[in-house]
């Protein structure tokens, strides 16, 4: 077994977790997403769950914050869980399978590595689709005001009188 090879196998904790997490899914019932890791839980209309799961982490993966919890990931792509945008996303994310299979990994989803999956990320950045969910993150993420104070921004301030007079010269991180 080469170097790579090892450092991409499973341990058998993460065996174990991959395979009780995708029997939990089962049993729960075929349009549930669950991260066995988190305590967000969602029923899909649209789109697969596993094809859910791979947009949340591809999500993840495009705009990585290890401060940020999955669960406002999933709220930035749930948007993509429609009858109009599931046949698009459903084709994305094969694509993106195929593409990480190529790079001998079961599917995107199966690849244990950030760096590897931002390799294959790499590879269609310039694709409708990356684009697409690139652009719509930054929008989806970005502006819930639950995730602004995780970065330390509080807000417009103008209806608290501007920045001229509240927090201009506030600048605690220079």
């Amino acid at each position: 077994m080469t170097d790579q090879q090892a450092v991409r196998a499973l341990t058998r904790r993460q065996l174990l977790a991959r395979a009780s997490a995708a029997g939990a899914t089962l049993m729960v019932g075929a349009g549930f997403v669950a991260a066995p890791d988190a305590a967000w839980a969602l029923e899909t209309t649209a789109l697969k769950p596993e094809t859910f799961a791979t947009l949340v982490q591809m999500a993840r993966d495009i705009y990585p914050h290890d401060r940020i919890g999955t669960e406002y990931y999933v709220v930035a792509v749930k948007g993509y869980d429609t009858t109009e945008a599931a046949p698009a996303i459903e084709a994305g994310i094969a694509a993106l399978d195929e593409l990480a299979r190529g790079h001998g990994f079961p599917d995107y989803l199966g690849t244990g590595w950030e760096r590897d999956r931002a390799e294959i990320l790499r590879e269609i950045e310039d694709s409708v689709f990356f684009q697409t969910i690139r652009g719509g993150l930054v929008t989806g993420l970005y502006n819930q005001k639950a995730v602004w104070p995780l970065f330390g921004y509080e807000g417009e301030s103008y209806s608290k009188g501007g920045y001229l007079h509240r927090g201009f010269d506030d600048i605690a991180w220079l």
